[in-house]
């Protein structure tokens, strides 16, 4: 009988305890922002102008995310370039950061805005450039694992495994480059079904080649312009918007025809 009375004594003073409120924890550490990247990007962002004759510059939209509580108020944090470990080069590849970069009032995201241009010499190699976020009065970093970001970009075509079952000619990055803008296909099929598709194609990049200026002329919708500054014996072909990217058209006066030359100096015919 003794055990009964206890175990009813026990069993309210469970219910007492259990109701009581708990005591509700909150984040008190100080705000840290660090960049809000996938695995794979934290390896490296790979930005490729290869399709983008037409574009002279882009934006990248970097995330940067917050560790620590939201405030009613805009903040800001800070970011720089680790030049020693980079090879872009500021006012050529990309614009120069912003001394800083705001957190707007009860947001838990921001970005940062960096623009990189369609440089030449991206066709012949890519640059890299690393992006750190460092302490501000408003943030720290306490995860060095997370501040850091390696971004690549690159203007470089690559032999694509299609090229050899169509009659496109010898691979080459400007006959790549000239497929692309004639045809604006990124890649081809292998099957044999396809082939009345990807002859047409291919004849499309044909008759570019046999006359570019007929085709210029042909064609003012897509912008590009053939320009000469030694009286017509050679002329660069670029698009109207982006003159970073021009491609040599020189006269063969043997033949008395102007042909594309590519990147090893090789007539394209």
């Amino acid at each position: 009988m003794k055990k009964n009375i206890y175990i009813l004594i026990a069993f309210p003073l469970f219910l007492f305890f259990s109701c009581q409120k708990t005591e509700l924890k909150t984040y008190d550490a100080d705000a840290n922002v660090y960049f809000d990247l996938s695995a794979e990007a934290r390896d490296s962002i790979v930005y490729t102008f290869a399709y983008e004759m037409t574009k002279a510059s882009d934006t990248l939209y970097i995330p940067v995310r917050l560790m620590g509580n939201r405030l009613g108020k805009q903040r800001h944090f800070e970011v720089y370039v680790e030049k020693d470990s980079s090879t872009a080069r500021s006012k050529e590849h990309y614009e120069s950061l912003s001394s800083e970069y705001p957190l707007e009032a009860d947001q838990g995201f921001g970005h940062v805005a960096l623009i990189i241009h369609n440089t030449k010499d991206l066709e012949e190699k890519s640059v890299s450039l690393i992006l750190k976020l460092k302490t501000s009065p408003d943030f720290g970093i306490d995860d060095p694992r997370l501040i850091r970001a390696y971004i690549v970009l690159s203007a470089r075509l690559e032999k694509p495994n299609w090229w050899g079952n169509w009659p496109l000619g010898e691979y080459s990055r400007v006959r790549h480059q000239l497929f692309f803008i004639a045809t604006e296909q990124r890649q081809l099929s292998t099957e044999g079904l396809d082939a009345p598709k990807n002859l047409y194609f291919a004849n499309l990049l044909t008759i570019m080649l046999n006359d570019p200026f007929k085709w210029v002329a042909d064609h003012p919708e897509k912008g590009y312009v053939l320009e000469s500054k030694d009286n017509g014996q050679s002329y660069v072909f670029y698009h109207k918007d982006n003159p970073n990217r021009p491609i040599l058209l020189k006269k063969n006066t043997g033949v008395g025809k102007f042909f594309f030359i590519d990147e090893s100096g090789k007539e394209l015919r």
